[in-house]
């Protein structure tokens, strides 16, 4: 279970986008691996999330849960600057959560909370970017992760019968995040959503 702790260590996603612009900036990437391929991948990163945050919409569906979803929640998500997953997804939710104020999106980084992560791991790796939906009593509602459903089905396909390199996937995998802008995203959380809280207006 996601503890205070775990809260107390994380950041606002503002934070965040700031330490990826600084990194960017300097050239240096958050995690483990400071290898200039990832530096490189945090450069990269940095224009996605900007060009996400002035290009995505959140769907009408959306904004017209605000009025009867008045729940206190936390979207605790485990990302690092360097992770294409996590660039195109999290400003997402982050545009989800501006719509409403009950929630309270906070970014916490993968390597230096390894007892996090270990809690989260998707078929026993640490793939990020995994949503974690808390109540105000930090109890855990549900997960979300690490990317898109269609994305998933994708991956798992190709590790069963590749039809490619990884490294030829990963580009499509970005393609395809460029075309849908974060819709298949937002439909998801709102499925999602509406289970975890029991709410009819989702």
């Amino acid at each position: 279970m996601v503890t205070k702790k775990d809260i107390d260590r994380s950041i606002s996603f503002n934070e965040y986008y700031a330490l990826i612009e600084r990194l960017a900036n300097e050239g240096g990437t958050t995690g483990d691996d400071q290898s200039q391929t990832y530096v490189e991948h945090t450069k990269l990163n940095y224009s996605r999330i900007k060009r996400i945050l002035k290009t995505t919409e959140p769907l009408a569906e959306v904004t017209n849960t605000t009025d009867c979803f008045d729940d206190k929640i936390t979207w605790l998500v485990i990302a690092e600057s360097w992770c294409g997953d996590a660039a195109q997804n999290v400003p997402v939710m982050q545009k989800m959560a501006e719509v409403n104020p009950n929630i309270n999106l906070r970014v916490i980084l993968r390597d230096e909370n390894p007892d996090l992560m270990n809690r989260y791991l998707t078929n026993g790796g640490k793939s990020i970017p995994i949503l974690i939906c808390l109540d105000k009593n930090l109890n855990e509602l549900g997960t979300w992760g690490p990317r898109p459903k269609v994305l998933q089905d994708w991956l798992k396909k190709e590790k069963a019968n590749p039809t490619m390199e990884m490294s030829v996937l990963k580009e499509q995998f970005q393609v395809w995040y460029t075309k849908d802008k974060g819709q298949t995203l937002q439909q998801e959380m709102l499925l999602l959503m509406k289970g975890w809280l029991q709410k009819e207006c989702f």
